[in-house]
């Protein structure tokens, strides 16, 4: 992602970013309903609203963002809540000083704006655990949108081992095509 971007990302924060609901999606609520508790990584945490879900109902998260606002509020939100989890100002594509294994990564719009998609998924796949599970929220490329999932990402991450379990289509907020999808490292 362009310097600029980033810029961009970290001012959002000092308003309510559009894409910030504080409400933990059904995808996500659903998944922890059906899977036993484990370790987490939510990639591209935000303001940590999943972040807390997920402690509430007994996980171990780590929670990453690159911007440094938003991962200042999350600390804020997760101590108000009177939780504990390891919230990080970095890179997902890096993920430098973090380890796994992970039973599951979480990514809400991480992945479809990454311009270093393999690179991602190379630190993805070191970091599950064998059979860890990816719960990915992305919204697909249109021409209005000059980034955004397209096929061939599909592909690509079927390439690094990943096993898609599920899908979801359906449209965000502003009628854009977008999908659930839950992915099993194999």
């Amino acid at each position: 992602m362009n310097l600029l971007r980033r810029i961009n990302f970290n001012i959002w924060y000092f308003r309510r970013p559009p894409w910030d609901s504080g409400i933990s999606p059904p995808e996500l609520v659903d998944f922890i309903s059906k899977h036993p508790v484990g370790r987490a990584i939510d990639l591209g945490c935000g303001t940590g609203t999943n972040v807390i879900t997920l402690v509430q109902n007994g996980w171990q998260v780590v929670g990453i963002d690159f911007a440094p606002r938003a991962i200042q509020i999350a600390k804020q939100k997760s101590k108000q809540a009177k939780i504990q989890a390891d919230l990080r100002v970095s890179d997902a594509t890096k993920l430098e000083g973090i380890d796994g294994p992970f039973d599951l990564a979480l990514d809400m719009g991480c992945f479809h704006g990454i311009e270093k998609r393999k690179d991602y998924l190379t630190q993805l796949n070191r970091v599950l655990a064998s059979n860890g599970y990816w719960l990915m929220y992305g919204i697909f490329k249109t021409p209005q949108l000059g980034h955004g999932l397209v096929a061939s990402d599909i592909e690509l991450i079927q390439a690094q081992a990943f096993r898609l379990l599920w899908r979801k289509d359906g449209a965000d907020r502003h009628d854009r095509p977008s999908a659930w999808f839950l992915f099993q490292k194999s």
